[in-house]
């Protein structure tokens, strides 16, 4: 074996902040190299490996997954290269570094078509092993990166960003659900109707987990015919050598670590269900042209608006994925069930979309609240949030909102005590005549509600 120099000793993140994350599997026949790579990799790395032959790492490979395979080109039996070959007619999902004696432009040519990412001239250094890690390592972040940040804005999942406002009960008893779920794997169902931040609520228990730091990758059930949500979902290996890229990762594999919210799941095409549902509870997945299933590390959230008992009835989704995904099921409350949040929820949507449209903001005055507080809401949040961008792009809030000077009953003071009037019922009716609630929810005294409910002979 040809000696390489000692290990250095230090863990300074020189090598690449994505090192610490990396998990390797080591492919060599001399015992005395694969000790020292593990020597070198194992204090910076998450997992490192070793394999004295391909048949041990085809083994190792069948249920594992390594981002990256350092493998000797000469091996008993069959050469790295060979090797490399064959596995990725099944399924090879990591990146290949190949350590070789030999430089020839003829070996480097076979390298890449085989689908080797970088090679290691023997003898070499320890700073070139963990120099080539780490430009692979980096490779697979910024491609990770760039798939997703393109999915995302593809799908327009954007939308969706932002943080679960609001002190009404229906919001605090929901935020304290999230926080005692955010530290388990259990899948989370939300429900309710369409504007009322399902999403939102789903980005909030990612963010209250420990996988907060990974990808949150939304996918809309709706948005893709069932030929391409698979592919997305899946991936895909081309089983022809010959090309030097055979795979395709699928969201499932860019989401790993992280979280894979399922918007209007009940549009899932039924052919994909009974899939969908083997991955959930087995944690593995085989990318279409795979014989090798890939391990999963994931956290699953759902979403619907639609009425999925009613859908499992009609044949339209399957009983047994419901009863999976419905373990915790999180109704998301109407704007009109929340009404005492409107006022935070339009002071966020005014600042930040005047600060993103570059115009003023608008006045958001009493009179205004106590009207918004007053309409029905049926595309509930995010119909608030359509109104204000409009409105800031007219430079007013409609007539039936706005309070200016005009000579209509609307605007009049009388009009104003009656805005109040039915205001202030209709909280107290959502909380079935507690005065005390619908003071906490008002953010008034109960003496307030009691003066004023004694006034109108309530």
């Amino acid at each position: 074996m040809n000696k390489p120099d000692t290990p250095p000793t230090n863990t300074s993140p020189e090598f690449g902040v994505g090192l610490e994350l990396c998990s390797i599997l080591v492919v060599d026949d001399e015992p005395g190299m694969r000790n020292f790579l593990t020597k070198i990799l194992g204090p910076r790395c998450k997992r490192v490996e070793q394999a004295a032959d391909v048949e041990e790492a085809s083994k190792l490979l069948d249920n594992n997954h390594y981002d990256i395979v350092i493998l000797d080109n000469i091996l008993p039996g069959k050469s790295g290269l060979e090797w490399l070959r064959e596995q990725r007619q099944v399924g090879f999902f990591a990146d290949a570094i190949l350590i070789t004696a030999f430089a020839d432009l003829e070996t480097a040519i076979q390298a890449l078509r085989a689908g080797a990412v970088d090679f290691v001239l023997k003898p070499f250094r320890s700073n070139q092993i963990l120099n080539a890690v780490a430009r692979s390592m980096d490779r697979l972040h910024l491609q990770r990166e760039n798939y997703l940040l393109k999915y995302e804005l593809s799908a327009d999942a954007t939308a969706g960003r932002g943080r679960l406002l609001g002190n009404s009960k229906e919001i605090v008893d929901i935020r304290e659900t999230l926080q005692r779920v955010a530290p388990l794997p259990t899948p989370v169902l939300f429900t309710g109707d369409t504007g009322t931040g399902k999403e939102i609520a789903a980005r909030t228990l990612h963010a209250m987990s420990d996988r907060a730091d990974k990808p949150f990758v939304p996918v809309n059930c709706a948005s893709f015919s069932p030929e391409v949500i698979a592919n997305e979902l899946f991936g895909n290996v081309q089983n022809d050598p010959s090309q030097a890229h055979g795979r395709q990762d699928g969201l499932l594999l860019y989401a790993s670590g992280g979280t894979l919210f399922f918007d209007e799941i009940a549009e899932m095409p039924l052919s994909l269900q009974a899939t969908l549902l083997r991955v959930i509870e087995e944690m593995r997945i085989r990318p279409f042209g795979s014989q090798r299933e890939v391990p999963l590390n994931l956290r699953f959230i759902f979403a619907t608006n639609a009425d999925l008992p009613a859908a499992v009835e009609q044949g339209k989704f399957r009983e047994d994925l419901y009863h999976r995904i419905n373990v915790l099921n999180v109704r998301m409350p109407t704007l009109r069930e929340r009404i005492s949040d409107l006022p935070e929820l339009a002071a966020m949507f005014m600042k930040k979309l005047s600060h993103e449209l570059r115009v003023p903001p608008l006045p958001l005055t009493e009179q205004v609240l106590l009207k918004l507080s007053c309409y029905d809401w049926p595309g509930n949040v995010r119909e608030l949030r359509n109104l204000i961008e409009r409105s800031l792009i007219l430079g007013e809030f409609p007539q039936e909102f706005s309070c200016g000077d005009e000579d209509d009953t609307d605007a009049a003071p009388d009009s104003l005590q009656a805005v109040e009037r039915r205001h202030i019922l209709t909280v107290l009716d959502a909380c079935g005549g507690n005065r005390a609630e619908a003071a906490r929810r008002l953010g008034v005294s109960r003496k307030t509600i009691d003066r004023k409910c004694a006034m109108w002979d309530v």
